[in-house]
């Protein structure tokens, strides 16, 4: 019997990434605490990967509103690259895809202004980075899912 997988949603940022893990029937996402973006992140989030069995990275892709890459882009593009070589050598069979992450932030920050959560709570930086990368998770299971169920 073949193992379940998890796909891994990330929303990479300069000081704090957001992390995020979906169920095995990957039909629902659920925000993992941030981890720092510091010299051990990639050694971090593929000791995450191989403890979910993660298959699919779906990393936030920056651009604006006009679908025009802005200054984050160069360095998701920068990390993406340094996972990938970590990965070839650790994990091969997990593959890594860009997911447009706009808005993901307003959302999130919007959803913890509603959350009853107290006001300290709300203005963690880090958890916001976790629920923009649930966010992104979601939307990308929620296209796919339309999607499949489209044709």
């Amino acid at each position: 019997m073949a193992e379940k997988t998890k796909y891994l949603g990330v929303d990479f940022g300069l000081k704090r990434v957001g992390i995020a893990v979906s169920d095995e029937s990957k039909s629902y996402s659920f925000q993992r605490d941030y981890m720092l973006n510091d010299k051990n992140l990639i050694s971090k989030l593929i000791l995450l990967i191989m403890a979910e069995n993660v298959e699919l990275i779906i990393l936030g892709y920056p651009v604006n509103f006009s679908s025009d890459n802005t200054d984050a882009t160069v360095s998701v593009e920068k990390f993406r690259e340094e996972l990938e070589t970590k990965l070839r050598i650790e994990k091969p069979d997990a593959e890594i895809v860009y997911y447009d992450e706009r808005f993901t932030s307003g959302i999130a920050a919007y959803n913890l202004a509603m959350s009853g959560l107290s006001k300290t709570k709300k203005r963690e930086k880090g958890l916001i980075d976790s629920i923009s990368a649930q966010i992104i998770l979601q939307d990308y299971i929620d296209f796919n899912k339309n999607k499949r169920n489209s044709y």
